[in-house]
């Protein structure tokens, strides 16, 4: 599965948030990352993302953004061939929690760093700063 590449939640809610400001230059930036690797999943990039991350993703989506979006970027996502979703069970997130603990990073970070070593994924899609923490993955952009 090295093939494949983890997508975290703050791709997601870069690509479909709107600050209620104007945008920073480096905000604007961050965004058309953002939408770019969006576009490549929806060509077919392979990626993978935990159950956990899926309804980060929609909760916030959906009160920022709206109900319809929400199901409509779940809908998507469930559906899209190239989109694996992986389920998270108690001992994941046990593991998460040490790993929080150890590297000072959230928990749901952590459960993404388990879920990836234990697939042998190497290679994150995040704009979390957290995710460099984890010096034996790649984190992009």
């Amino acid at each position: 599965m090295s093939e494949v590449t983890f997508i975290d939640s703050s791709v997601f809610l870069h690509a479909y948030l709107r600050p209620r400001r104007e945008m920073r230059p480096e905000e604007v930036k961050v965004k058309e990352e953002a939408k770019g690797i969006l576009l490549r999943v929806e060509a077919g990039e392979r990626v993978a993302t935990t159950v956990v991350h899926l309804s980060e993703i929609a909760n916030i989506v959906e009160s920022r953004v709206g109900l319809a979006e929400s199901v409509g970027l779940m809908a998507w996502l469930l559906s899209a061939g190239n989109v694996e979703v992986l389920p998270v069970s108690r001992s994941d997130y046990a593991a998460a929690v040490s790993v929080a603990k150890r590297r000072g990073v959230s928990v749901n970070d952590a459960l993404a760093y388990v879920k990836m070593l234990e697939l042998g994924i190497r290679r994150a899609y995040s704009f979390d700063r957290h995710f460099r923490r984890f010096e034996d993955i790649e984190v992009q952009p």
